[in-house]
């Protein structure tokens, strides 16, 4: 009798869709479920995370156009990332660029899967990225520049920049082929969106007064909030890259943790030494310099590994700063290029030794597929870097050019600086006192 009944259910599940067997198999539950946590976490970074670090370190008649801007950006790149960015990025393509094939995500509906989890949700998590990395470069431009103009800037350059980037290194392209390392995005979102940073800072010109004017922030109680909800939800831009719930996002996790924690005292040892006081604001950035370096490398070296990027981020990063302000005097008002620049430089590079599992304490897990050595592995994080630099760099710029036209000029007049963006552009006052 059991035996003619086990038959009749297997005769009957045979007639069930083949398809919903395989997704079945297939969608990872635990897998699913941290990715959708790591998307908000990461959106989580830019609103209100960034928003509030930016907002913060402002004067006090521009927070509102700070925060104005996160949120537009925020919103411009969501709607671009579904019509196009998504499929010129993650679209088959050629190596350096996708397709129109996920257009208006066509063809992909709630049971399609990317690896074990839903692709509606990979394209969600890639979307915060796309959100925060154009919100990034306003830092090189605060304060000055027409909104019209950041809009129409922010949107191009997704497409333009970001999409292609993004396409080379995660989306199957050229430098993923050569074994290009960066796990969370230290090409793809801190060397393009510091690159770009810097290339505004020149084209647009310094705030009024500078360098002469000290031009303080009006509010560290909010720059050290936003940095704090940065720092909590890196968790989920380093951890969540590994797209599963194991070994790899508990790891990535780690080292993003020691190298926040290592860049935010070596920072403050270094302004306490020169200066004989450590400052919250040096201690905040610090801590993004540690998590900016680290980001690339994040999925492939251990904790020893990640304490030397941290402390080396902390350094590099700091003296870079003061280069670029005090020597070049290039007015990158938030300090894109020196801290999300450097560090996405630093870290890209330093992956290539850390990642070899021949360094003791400060092993990591290995190099990518076909690559033996510390050597070829750096080898091809340069080619990665420059060829990042370079194309961000050109087009950035022919961006910046074609968008003053199209806006009658990139910046507001001196009068309109002068009062503020907050009254100027929006009518409002970030403070009623």
């Amino acid at each position: 009798m059991l035996r003619i009944i086990l038959s009749c259910l297997i005769t009957l599940l045979s007639f069930l869709p083949t398809a919903v067997w395989a997704n079945e198999a297939q969608l990872n539950g635990a897998n699913t479920s941290w990715i959708l946590t790591s998307t908000a976490l990461v959106l989580l970074m830019t609103l209100p995370g960034l928003a509030l670090f930016y907002g913060g370190l402002v004067r006090k008649k521009n927070v509102l156009s700070i925060l104005m801007q996160c949120f537009a950006i925020g919103s411009i790149s969501s709607i671009l990332w579904l019509i196009v960015g998504y499929s010129l990025a993650f679209g088959e393509g050629n190596g350096f660029i996708g397709d129109f094939s996920k257009v208006m995500m066509h063809g992909i509906g709630k049971d399609v899967l990317s690896g074990d989890i839903p692709e509606s949700l990979f394209m969600l998590f890639q979307m915060t990225f796309a959100v925060i990395t154009p919100a990034l470069i306003i830092g090189g431009f605060a304060e000055r520049m027409k909104f019209s103009a950041v809009l129409l800037f922010s949107g191009l350059w997704l497409l333009a920049v970001y999409a292609p980037v993004t396409h080379w290194v995660w989306g199957g392209g050229w430098l993923s082929q050569m074994g290009v390392y960066d796990f969370a995005g230290g090409i793809v979102v801190h060397i393009t969106a510091g690159t770009a940073a810097l290339i505004a800072a020149l084209v647009v010109g310094p705030r009024r007064g500078f360098p002469r004017t000290p031009m303080l922030p009006h509010n560290l109680t909010m720059t050290v909030t936003g940095a704090g909800m940065l720092w909590v939800g890196w968790f989920g831009f380093n951890g969540g890259s590994a797209l599963a719930a194991n070994g790899d996002a508990s790891m990535a996790m780690l080292v993003t943790h020691i190298s926040a924690a290592a860049g935010t005292l070596t920072w403050a040892a270094i302004e306490w030494r020169k200066f004989g006081k450590a400052s919250v604001l040096g201690a905040v950035t610090g801590m993004v310099a540690g998590l900016g370096t680290i980001t690339p490398a994040s999925g492939f070296v251990g904790p020893g590994g990640a304490l030397v990027i941290g402390i080396s981020a902390g350094f590099v990063c700091f003296y870079s700063t003061v280069y670029i302000k005090q020597t070049l005097k290039i007015d990158d008002s938030l300090d894109v290029f020196p801290v999300h620049g450097v560090g996405g430089i630093l870290g890209t590079l330093l992956v290539g030794v850390f990642s070899a599992t021949s360094l003791g304490v400060f092993s990591g897990f290995g190099f990518a597929e076909g690559i033996s050595t510390i050597a070829e592995q750096v080898g091809v994080q340069l080619i990665g870097i420059f060829s990042t630099l370079i194309y961000t760099g050109i087009v950035t710029y022919i961006l910046l050019k074609l968008v003053g036209l199209m806006t009658n000029g990139l910046r507001v007049d001196e009068e309109q600086e002068v009062n503020g963006l907050d009254q100027v552009e929006h009518e409002e006052s970030g403070y009623n006192l």
